[in-house]
């Protein structure tokens, strides 16, 4: 497994117990909310009819623990964007660097495929001068031949007219 690839698992991994924290102190929250929602329907004054001081502090002292937990929550999240941000400008420099080496290799390509077509041609003029150069031999071979058989020939009738006029 590449070096990159265990980073982005450790950084997941973060991130779902970052994330985890937050959904937390939302339940939290959200529990202590239901406290203080009962706290302002407690009245344990005179006959049940009226809010004694005591309850007004409790009530009080709920949303200040849910004052600090919102407070805990903005803070745990600005964490997990943090992670998650880390996460985007990992993932767009493994992007860019992608990116670069694919615009490498289609270089290297397009570079071998005009070498290639280079070669091709070169090919085809060295095949071109071959087939030439055993035309030229073969009429050359051609002519000699039809000397020779016109030498012989000529020997052939000379040594006969020699024959016949001794």
């Amino acid at each position: 497994m590449s070096r990159s690839q265990t980073d982005m698992d450790i950084d997941s991994l973060n991130f779902a117990q970052q994330r985890e924290r937050v959904n937390n102190l939302l339940q939290e929250r959200s529990k202590r909310f239901g406290e203080f929602d009962h706290s302002l329907q407690q009245k344990t004054g005179v006959f049940g009819i009226f809010k004694r001081k005591k309850d007004m502090q409790k009530s009080i002292d709920i949303l200040r623990e849910i004052v600090l937990t919102d407070n805990n929550i903005f803070l745990e999240t600005k964490k997990l964007l943090d992670i998650k941000g880390g996460e985007n400008d990992r993932n767009e420099n493994l992007a860019t660097e992608y990116n670069k080496q694919v615009s490498g290799y289609m270089h290297t390509i397009t570079k071998l495929q005009t070498e290639n077509e280079k070669l091709r041609t070169q090919i085809h003029d060295l095949e071109t001068k071959q087939r030439n150069r055993h035309t030229t031999i073969l009429f050359l071979i051609i002519v000699i031949l039809a000397l020779s058989f016109a030498l012989y020939l000529g020997f052939k009738r000379n040594k006969h007219q020699n024959l016949t006029q001794e």
